[in-house]
């Protein structure tokens, strides 16, 4: 951080927690803080300072920033600072005029009280030679967020910028009605009640001098307390430079940037470049709306018009409620000036209930002027932080030249759009096309897709119809065919005239790699099993090429098999003992496709047949003159069927045994007797032999 930001940033912090400290105290002469560090807005004088805290998630700050010395003591005097811009320099150098053409009421959304607002609008009133706006002549209402007149607490910050809300509002459109609300406190809640409440009591247009920094739920916040069609609602950008705000990012408001305004000596229009506090960006949670078009935010960007911010070109504000120890004329610029100067060109304008959120500047921009010089911070160059011919985000569409820019007027059907192309694909069409360089004064809404299979037949009904974007794939075609498209643009007024003509034959291309490839040895073979490609590229597959190689990779370029039915090859005539390895691809009219991934296999001769053998019980008791029996059983392997001569081994003194039968397969029953008397355990083995083969088992005898 430059020894500059970091400056305006703590000056910004330390006079917001004095504008909260001082709170409902603030007009009863309690001993006075020490005033935040200013900082010098552009590198230039005069001082200025950040009247309420910065924003955070669902707290909303005032974006007002007010002229102070070189200490941090706000400027104020007994007549208007010499500097500020008076309301007929404001009109003459945005050529707006002063009354609107039929009745509207400017409804202003702001947090805590300013106890004095109605006297303080009247001394402005008197300096400047404007109407009165009282209570009593109708033209000014105070309620709180339920509509009441119990009013919040006073908060000296939130006083000097409902001040300048409320001033503003009136110096430019003279014969509005002003209806105040007050939230209870500055949390998103209340001043969202406040939204909805000055909706209720029949505001026309709505302006929010406040930001509170971005956060997930905004979405739903949005819904629930800006979304109110038929009812123009302006936010300030913030004064923080470069970076996003809500609710001005929301696609339901008006989001109002900052410039720096220079007015000629005889109030005509000097020329404006970017206010560097001013609030731009792409925003992190909030849809792009239909009407916005620019490339390098594919959400909601920041801002849609701009108008005079800085404080040195600040307008002029009286404010009774002591700020910082000070009373009087104050000199107050930031995004809060812009948002009631640009919500009361809409009502001057005259049809804010036909306008859809922020769509009617997108929609005539015959009346803005194109601000083309400054940034408000670091963005790589973009156009997100930089000014630049047309659109940008620190100025958005331009700042005011008369009231054309914020009217309805009726729609004509929008031009032809251009540039149409269409590629082909694998049983697809793909369609991109350029908007047209005239809405019709409408935003566009859908573009209708015609198709056909000869040039000039694409018909009267359309194929689909694209609410978002401007491009379209057409699917499910039949390749080898050629279709030919054409485009129209839709609006509130009609359908366009057609785009030009453009065609696209569709094509096969070559299959996917079969997936799944397994290899098995066996006696001098190996089988291959796979799964056919999950893309078979728009034609039938006709075979499977199998390559083969004895190192990894090395599969060669020339197929070894070809398989012209089902998924499985069996390689046969091998050296057992070697490893093969293998790759498959897929073949259709199109040609060969990708290798699958390699599988191998090691043949094996099979082993030597064999047996064992197992007996049961484990154990026998035998008495004298006594007969037992065992179970003897085989088990051949590797197919093994040669009979096996069986013979017993171990038998105690008068034991005797014989197998039935003998040879055996399979199974055999040996019968042991006893003849003698004496008591004896003895561990007996049987053993089997066929040939060079012989196995044993044993088994447990006690003789008594």
């Amino acid at each position: 951080m430059s020894g500059g930001s970091y400056t305006r940033v703590l000056g910004a912090a330390l006079v917001a927690a004095l504008a909260l400290s001082v709170g409902a105290g603030a007009g009863t002469g309690t001993a006075a803080p020490t005033v935040g560090t200013p900082w010098l807005d552009n590198g230039l004088g005069p001082w200025i300072a950040r009247v309420c805290a910065l924003p955070i998630p669902r707290v909303g700050a005032c974006n007002a920033d007010v002229v102070t010395n070189s200490a941090g003591r706000p400027l104020a005097s007994t007549t208007p600072p010499p500097g500020a811009i008076t309301p007929a320099r404001f009109h003459s150098a945005y050529n707006l005029p002063t009354n609107a053409p039929n009745a509207q009421t400017i409804g202003i959304v702001d947090a805590y009280n300013d106890p004095n607002i109605e006297n303080d609008l009247g001394t402005f009133s008197n300096q400047y030679g404007l109407p009165p706006c009282t209570t009593a002549n109708g033209c000014f209402r105070k309620v709180n967020q339920s509509g009441g007149t119990s009013y919040p607490a006073t908060n000296s910050g939130w006083a000097l910028e409902i001040a300048l809300d409320v001033e503003t509002a009136h110096a430019i459109c003279q014969n509005c009605k002003i209806l105040l609300v007050e939230a209870s406190s500055n949390s998103l809640a209340n001043l969202g009640a406040a939204e909805n409440e000055a909706v209720a009591l029949g505001a026309t247009v709505i302006s929010n001098s406040w930001g509170a920094s971005e956060y997930s739920g905004e979405t739903s916040d949005e819904t629930s307390y800006f979304k109110h069609p038929g009812v123009v609602i302006t936010a300030s950008a913030g004064d923080s430079g470069y970076g996003v705000e809500f609710p001005a990012a929301s696609q339901y408001v008006t989001a109002v940037g900052g410039t720096t305004l220079t007015v000629n000596g005889d109030g005509s229009y000097g020329g404006e470049s970017v206010w560097s506090g001013t609030g731009s960006g792409c925003s992190a949670y909030e849809t792009k709306p239909s009407w916005q078009h620019d490339g390098g935010c594919s959400r909601r960007t920041l801002n849609d018009v701009s108008a005079d911010a800085d404080p040195n070109t600040g307008a002029a504000v009286y404010d009774s409620v002591s700020y910082n120890f000070q009373s009087g004329w104050f000199q107050v610029g930031g995004t809060s000036l812009a948002s009631p100067l640009i919500a009361a060109a809409y009502a001057l304008a005259g049809t804010p209930g036909s306008v859809v959120y922020g769509s009617a500047p997108y929609a005539n921009l015959g009346q803005l002027r194109d601000v083309t010089s400054g940034n408000n911070g670091s963005c790589g160059g973009s156009y997100l932080c930089t000014a630049a011919p047309g659109y940008d985000g620190p100025t958005g569409l331009g700042t005011p030249n008369g009231v054309g820019s914020f009217a309805v007027t009726a729609a004509n059907v929008p031009g032809a759009p251009t540039g149409l192309s269409a590629s082909a694909g694998n049983g697809s069409v793909s369609l991109s096309w350029t908007a047209p360089s005239n809405n019709g004064g409408a935003a566009i809404t859908k573009y209708n897709v015609y198709r056909g299979t000869s040039s000039g037949g694409e018909g009267s009904t359309p194929i689909a119809s694209v609410t978002s974007g401007t491009t379209y794939t057409d699917s499910g075609l039949s390749n080898g065919t050629t279709y030919y498209y054409q485009v129209t643009a839709v609006n509130s007024a009609g359908e366009s005239g057609r785009s030009s003509e453009s065609s696209a034959t569709p094509t096969a291309t070559a299959p996917g790699a079969p997936t799944g490839l397994t290899a098995s040895g066996g006696n001098g073979s190996v089988s291959l099993s796979w799964t056919a490609p999950s893309s078979n590229g728009g034609a039938a597959i006709t075979k499977y090429n199998v390559y083969r190689g004895t190192s990894s990779g090395g599969e060669g370029s020339t197929p070894y098999a070809v398989v012209t039915s089902g998924t499985s090859y069996t390689d046969s005539g091998l050296s057992n003992g070697t490893t093969y390895y293998y790759q498959v691809s897929a073949v259709n009219s199109s040609g060969e496709g990708a290798r699958s991934a390699e599988a191998s296999a090691t043949p094996q001769a099979p082993a030597a047949g064999d047996f064992s053998i197992s007996v049961s019980p484990t154990v026998r008791y035998l008495g004298t003159g006594g007969r037992v029996t065992y179970s003897v059983t085989i088990t051949p392997s590797n197919g093994f069927s040669d009979p096996v001569t069986l013979t017993v081994s171990g038998l105690p003194p008068g034991a005797n045994g014989s197998f039935s039968p003998n040879p055996a397969t399979s199974s055999s029953t040996l019968t042991l007797t006893y003849s003698a008397s004496a008591f004896a355990r003895a561990t007996i083995t049987i053993t089997g032999t066929s040939g060079a083969l012989s196995h044993s088992a044993t088994t447990a005898v006690v003789v008594y």
